[in-house]
C-alpha cells in the first residue's frame, strides 16, 4: 500500500505541475490584461498614460513572457506564496479563505442532505420495486435529475423572490440581509439559513436523484445474485438481505462516488453562486476571470487540481476498505 500511495503521490505532482502550466498559458493567452481590464471600466479623464501602463506592467511582471512569469509563479509556490491579487491587493490565501466558507457551508448542507436521504431511497426504490409508488417517485427523480439548476433557481427566484415579495416567505438572494449585523446571534442563524434554502435545494436535487438512482440500480443488480437466492432460501427476511446484504455490496461502487465529490465541497458552482449572488469560490473564480487577476486564478486552479487528484486516491483508498479482496501491494 506505501508503495502504491508514493507512485500516485509522485503521479499526482507531475499531473498538477502540467495542470498549472497549461492553464497559466491560457490565461496569459487572453486577451487583455489585469491592469487594461481596470483602464477599460474607468472614465475617460482617470485613464492613466502609456508611459505609467508600461511601468505598472514591469512593477507587476506583466512584461515578462509567459513561461518566465509561470516558473517565477511556480518559485514563489515552493515557498508557499500564492502572491497577492490583482484586483484586490491582498494575498491570494486570504482572498481565497474568505471564500472558503460560504462555498462549505452549501456543499457540506448540500452533499450532507443528498446522502442522507438518497441512501434510503434507493433502497425504498429496490423493496418497492415495481408498485405504483415506486414508478412515481422514480419518475420524479428522473424529471429532477433532467433539469438544469439553474433554471430550478431561476423559477425559485420567481416564485419566492419576485411573487412573494413583501410576505415573510419571500427568499432574497445572498447570504445575510441588509441589517445583519444588528441581529443577535441566533437570529443571525436564522437569517443566514433562510438565505440558503434557495440555494441547497439546487444543489441537492440533482445530485440527490442521481444518487438514489444509482443506489437502486446497483442494488436491484446485486439482489439478483445467487447468494442473495441462498439467504431467501435459508428464510433470511426481506429488510435484513437488503440491508446488511444487497446494501453492503452495493458499497463497493458507492464509496468511490463519495471520494470523486470531494472537489465538489469547495469547488462550489459558478452559475449557481452567480445567480443567488452567494460569495462563494465559483463566483470567486468568475470574478478572477473577468478581472485577469491571474495569481487568484493559479492559486483556486491549484486548489481544484489537488482536490481532484485527492479525491481520487480516497476513492482507491475507501474501495479497498470497503472490498477486502482488493490490494495495492
Amino acid at each position: 500500500m506505501l508503495t502504491y500511495l508514493v507512485r500516485r503521490v509522485l503521479i499526482g505532482c507531475v499531473t498538477l505541475f502540467l495542470i498549472s502550466l497549461l492553464i497559466y498559458w491560457l490565461i496569459r493567452s487572453m486577451p487583455g490584461t489585469p491592469l487594461t481590464m481596470d483602464v477599460a471600466v474607468q472614465s475617460a479623464d482617470k485613464r492613466i498614460s502609456e508611459a505609467d501602463l508600461k511601468r505598472l506592467n514591469k512593477i507587476y511582471g506583466l512584461d515578462k513572457p509567459w513561461y518566465i512569469a509561470y516558473f517565477n509563479w511556480l518559485d514563489n509556490l515552493s515557498f508557499g506564496d500564492l502572491g497577492r491579487s490583482f484586483a484586490q491587493k491582498r494575498p491570494v490565501a486570504t482572498v481565497i479563505g474568505e471564500r472558503i466558507g460560504p462555498t462549505l457551508l452549501l456543499s457540506a448542507t448540500s452533499l450532507f442532505l443528498t446522502y442522507l436521504l438518497s441512501v434510503p431511497l434507493g433502497i425504498w426504490s429496490t423493496a418497492k420495486r415495481g408498485t405504483v409508488a415506486e414508478r412515481g417517485v422514480s419518475t420524479v427523480l428522473y424529471m429532477l435529475y433532467s433539469l438544469p439548476s439553474f433554471v430550478a433557481a431561476l423559477l425559485l427566484l420567481i416564485l419566492f423572490y419576485k411573487n412573494l415579495e413583501g410576505t415573510w416567505f419571500q427568499l432574497k438572494p445572498g447570504m445575510k440581509s441588509e441589517n445583519y449585523e444588528l441581529l443577535s446571534d441566533a437570529e443571525k442563524v436564522r437569517d443566514i439559513a433562510k438565505h440558503m434554502i434557495l440555494p441547497v435545494i439546487c444543489f441537492t436535487y440533482g445530485s440527490l436523484a442521481y444518487f438514489s438512482r444509482f443506489v437502486k440500480s446497483n442494488m436491484e443488480e446485486v439482489v439478483r445474485q445467487d447468494y442473495i437466492r441462498t439467504a431467501k432460501a435459508k428464510g433470511v427476511g426481506p429488510v435484513r438481505i437488503l440491508v446488511h446484504h444487497a446494501f453492503r455490496n452495493t458499497l463497493i461502487p458507492f464509496v468511490t462516488l463519495i471520494g470523486l465529490t470531494l472537489p465538489a465541497i469547495l469547488g462550489g458552482s459558478v452559475v449557481l453562486e452567480q445567480i443567488f449572488n452567494w460569495p462563494g469560490m465559483g463566483l470567486l473564480f468568475l470574478e478572477s476571470i473577468y478581472r485577469r487577476d491571474y495569481p487568484v486564478i493559479m492559486g483556486l486552479t491549484l486548489m481544484f487540481s489537488t482536490l481532484t487528484l485527492l479525491g481520487q486516491l480516497l476513492a482507491d483508498i475507501l474501495y479497498a476498505i470497503v472490498d477486502p479482496r482488493v490490494t495495492y501491494s
